[in-house]
This record gives structure tokens, C-alpha cells and sequence, in this order.
């Protein structure tokens, strides 16, 4: 028996951010989120991705009124009607996104549906993963970055992403601080789990970041840049993985990572590869190819919560 969807609804919202925050190629002091909700009579499911205004009016004026009415049990055949209608829009970027803001709305929403929690909608195949805090933006004073990264170290948090690539020389002094700071604590966490996972776009410096124990150099070149990957992979220093993935908006942007063997890890973010359907996608064909795959930012949409 088909359980129709009655209504899908669209939001924004922009957040200012605590602090200036900045990467290796970018600055930023807000952020505007896309919420979308589903609904099926009283019972409402919720997704999100981060974008522009201009994604909530593509989920307003095209997917809204392509996924009313369609059952909210059939979530495949719904995400292929949305990636269908956006065909000629172009695929990777926006309408991507307004995709996987609809797709995370609907998974929750059949979640919620079925009275189960989302994990155990899609199959948990472990009970805990380990999680990483990220941050440590270049625009953040030493003390502030010290601080950010040491705290999150101190609530048990073993693994801190930083960002680097504005500055070579201040990047390779800002590591070694954020490594004292995380490595120097009063604290049950051993330090073998304490690892800094710089994150960079920009050139290398995996060299450098090895004297501090780097174990994770997240995209150092373009992720448009294969062969550069493979190139820091293959000669990098021992035991640093190359990570790479966030700005992948779909499966044949992966395929090609992976068959140029740029990455040890792979990172998918669902609010930009199609929602948790292209999510697991992703997933399916990291394992094919015997490669780990991390769940990049998102952290909220990446989590389970109760139905």
C-alpha cells in the first residue's frame, strides 16, 4: 500500500559564524542553509544542504511538486525522477545539492514513518566510529586555534582537522602549535590517538608535517588535480593518507578518483553527492575498490538520531 508524500516545504536560513573563518582558497563570515522538510499527513522529515538561495528555489519550483504524491516507501525511484529532472539544469553543484536536500529529508522522513532510527533503516554495520573535530580555520589566532583543537582533545575528541594553505612558513609553525597543544594534555586519551589532520588546498608540505606527526594531508592539490594526488600517494611520507571528496556531486566523479588511484581515503559529503541515496553509492563502490570512506563536514546530517 503506497504511502502518499502530501507536502515538501523549503527554507533558508543564514547563520553568521562565531569567528572569520578561512581556508587554503577561501573566506567566509556566514553560511546559508537549505532546509527542506517532507511530509506525509502529520509525521515530517528534515534534510539540509549548505548552498545558496538559489538551491531552495530549485527544490521549490522543480522537485517540490515532482515528489508530492509519490510514495514516501520508494525513495530509489524518487531519486531517479529528481536526478532525471535536473539533467539539463547541470548536474554537479546546485542542483546536486537541492537533490540531496531532498533525499535527506525523505530518508528521515520514512524513518520517522517506520518508527525506527535511520541507522537501523539503512544497516548498521558497527555500534561506534571514530569521529574527528574540524576547525583550526587560517584565520584564527594561534591562541584561538590552540584552544579550539586542545579543547575538543580534552572531551576525547583523538583525531583534529586544521586548516592550512594561505601561508607555507606560517602553516608549518601553526601545525607544530596545534600539535603541542593536543599532544601535551593531562588526559586518558593515549597519544597515539591524538592525530592532526591538516586540511589544505595549495601546495604540499606533507614533508614538513610529518615532523609533527601528520597521519592525514586532506586535499594538499585540487581534487580536480588526480594526478597531483596520486603523485603526494605515492611519494609521500609513510603513513600520511591522502584524502580527497568533499566537492564530488556525483558517482562518476568518484569512479574517476578512484581509478587513478589518487586517494587512500575517500571523502563524500551527503549534503552534495546526491543526499544519503548518492551517499551510500559512494560507499558501495569504495568498497569495491577496498577503499575507506569518511563522511565528510555535515556532521548532524552524517549522524543518526532517534525517530
Amino acid at each position: 500500500m503506497a504511502t502518499p508524500i502530501t507536502d515538501v516545504k523549503v527554507a533558508t536560513y543564514v547563520i553568521p559564524t562565531d569567528f572569520p573563518e578561512s581556508d587554503g582558497t577561501f573566506a567566509w563570515d556566514k553560511t546559508t542553509l537549505v532546509l527542506v522538510e517532507a511530509r506525509v499527513r502529520d509525521v515530517v522529515g528534515i534534510g539540509f544542504t549548505y548552498a545558496d538561495d538559489a538551491t531552495a528555489r530549485l527544490v521549490d519550483g522543480t522537485l517540490a511538486s515532482l515528489v508530492r504524491g509519490r510514495d514516501a516507501m520508494g525513495l530509489p525511484n524518487i531519486w531517479t525522477a529528481m536526478v532525471q529532472a535536473i539533467r539539463n539544469l547541470g548536474r554537479p553543484g546546485i542542483a546536486s545539492m537541492a537533490v540531496a536536500a531532498v533525499d535527506a529529508a525523505l530518508w528521515d522522513l520514512k524513518a520517522r514513518l517506520l518508527q525506527i532510527p535511520l541507522v537501523t533503516l539503512l544497516g548498521a554495520a558497527r555500534t561506534r566510529i571514530p569521529v574527528y573535530g574540524s576547525g583550526g580555520f587560517t584565520s584564527y589566532p594561534d591562541d584561538h586555534l590552540c584552544a579550539q583543537l586542545a579543547g575538543w582533545a580534552e572531551r576525547g575528541i583523538g583525531r583534529v582537522k586544521m586548516k592550512v594553505g594561505r601561508d607555507a612558513q606560517a602553516d608549518r609553525r601553526r601545525v607544530a602549535l596545534a600539535r603541542d597543544a593536543i599532544g601535551t594534555l593531562d588526559s586518558p586519551l593515549r597519544r597515539r590517538q591524538r592525530r592532526l589532520l591538516p586540511e589544505a588546498s595549495g601546495s604540499a608540505q606533507a614533508l614538513a608535517f610529518a615532523a609533527s606527526d601528520v597521519t592525514w594531508f586532506e586535499e594538499p592539490v585540487s581534487s580536480d588535480d588526480l594526478a597531483g594526488l596520486r603523485l603526494l600517494r605515492d611519494h609521500g611520507p609513510a603513513g600520511m593518507d591522502i584524502a580527497a571528496g568533499e566537492y564530488g556531486y556525483d558517482l562518476d566523479y568518484f569512479r574517476q578518483m578512484l581509478a587513478a588511484d589518487a586517494v587512500d581515503v575517500v571523502q563524500a559529503d551527503a549534503s552534495r553527492c546526491g543526499g544519503i541515496t548518492g551517499f551510500l553509492r559512494v560507499s558501495a563502490l569504495c568498497e569495491a575498490h577496498h577503499l575507506r570512506l569518511s563522511a565528510h563536514c555535515a556532521p548532524s546530517l552524517h549522524a543518526t538520531w532517534p525517530a
